[in-house]
């Protein structure tokens, strides 16, 4: 029973081949610069050695067709129409998808009509659908949305204190993202806990290049930092997180920006990059290490908002069983945990240097003996997550004979 786990991004598209009947990965890789004159394949197969070569991908519709190319040559699938279902990433979907949905030309063009809350990433997830679509229209295509999980915040956390038609009329309001990566971990952190999910207090933390926190009660999300689009929340690598919105027109009156400049500055200037230089959080702690202060602050300034949003959000919830720390920057950065969880022996946080310290690629606890709250590390599986998701849609709609499996046009 196989799920191909699909992600377009504007230049690329990673994938993911699984067997669920196992929960095994079958293959994995991406197309990579998708639109230039030489786009790159990459690809793992289970137990075997990667592929890494340059193809012709002028557009997405090239990159699927390359994807389905090589796992076919690889043997991890014959033909498209082996496939159980598809699965897409798709990160926005606004007010009207709230879970999971089956793919139909009304999904689909519900999707399209999202595009400018999010019209960096909505564009290419439809891209990559129609894609699919063309390449295996007999499969179940499902799409997974990154603002799914968060649905369940109450009316008090996602409005924000602006007039009330900008809600109703543009949908103006905070929706949260990572979604299915704070799923994920939830799900995993409940496990380690030994209790139910509805059972438990939680404050995930997704650490990458873009950043967010979430505070989950009882298994459901009730606030989390990012909000509108990814801009607010946690100090990211390129994105500044949250700022005086009069900054932006201070910007713009000053007469050194124009209003696209202010928006390429808070996106893909800020953060980390515009702090110290650099958004890699490997690079900025060995320049920290060797003495440069501006690298020393933005680590500072990072742990910084990540510890408010972690005191923040223990008072949102009263009571918190453990903290989570996944994504590349919180599964492989002690000195961020550390950093972040620093000076917090008073709500029960406290961690042990020797486990924080330790390197793993599995699920820990690296909290202090005794603490009353437990931290842990959890390696994120988005993927892993999207294809479950995808399996549970499918089954719903194989229960209502009335459910379209492919795309009505």
């Amino acid at each position: 029973m196989k799920v191909l786990v699909l992600n377009t991004g504007s230049s690329s598209a990673k994938y993911r081949l699984f067997d669920m009947r196992g929960d095994l990965t079958l293959a994995r890789g991406a197309v990579e610069r998708i639109g230039e004159s030489e786009s790159r394949l990459v690809h793992q197969a289970r137990g075997g050695d990667s592929v890494v070569r340059a193809v012709a991908a002028p557009d997405h519709r090239a990159a699927l067709a390359k994807i389905v190319d090589v796992l076919g040559e690889t043997g991890a699938l014959r033909n498209p129409d082996e496939l159980h279902a598809v699965g897409h990433r798709v990160v926005h979907g606004g007010e009207r998808f709230c879970a999971p949905v089956l793919i139909t030309r009304s999904v689909l063009e519900g999707i399209e009509a999202l595009q400018p809350l999010a019209p960096l990433h909505n564009p290419a997830n439809c891209a990559g659908i129609e894609v699919a679509l063309e390449l295996a229209p007999q499969v179940p295509q499902v799409a997974v949305f990154d603002t799914a999980f968060h649905r369940t915040l109450p009316r008090h956390a996602y409005l924000y204190a602006l007039p009330y038609r900008l809600y109703e009329d543009l949908g103006v309001r905070r929706y949260g993202f990572h979604g299915t990566s704070h799923a994920y971990v939830a799900g995993e952190a409940a496990r380690l806990l030994g209790r139910e999910l509805d059972q438990v207090n939680l404050i995930t933390l997704h650490l990458g290049n873009g950043a967010s926190a979430t505070a989950v009660r009882a298994g459901r999300s009730v606030d989390t930092s990012m909000g509108l689009t990814p801009l607010e929340g946690l100090v990211m690598g390129t994105r500044c997180g949250d700022i005086d919105p009069a900054v932006a027109f201070y910007l713009a009156r000053s007469g050194e920006m124009e209003y696209w400049d202010v928006e390429r500055t808070l996106l893909v200037e800020s953060g980390l990059k515009g702090i110290c230089g650099a958004n890699d959080v490997r690079e900025i702690q060995r320049r920290a290490e060797n003495g440069q202060d501006r690298a020393a602050l933005a680590l500072d300034m990072a742990c910084y908002r990540i510890k408010k949003y972690i005191g923040a959000y223990t008072a949102v919830l009263g009571r918190v069983d453990a903290v989570v720390f996944t994504g590349g920057v919180g599964e492989n950065s002690a000195a961020v945990r550390a950093g972040s969880c620093a000076g917090l022996e008073g709500l029960g946080i406290s961690l042990d240097p020797e486990q924080n310290a330790a390197h793993s690629t599995r699920a820990r606890d690296v909290a202090a003996a005794g603490a009353a709250v437990r931290l842990f590390v959890i390696p994120t599986d988005e993927e892993k997550e999207i294809a479950h998701q995808t399996m549970a849609c499918v089954a719903a709609a194989d229960r209502d004979s009335s459910s379209p499996h492919s795309l009505d046009i």
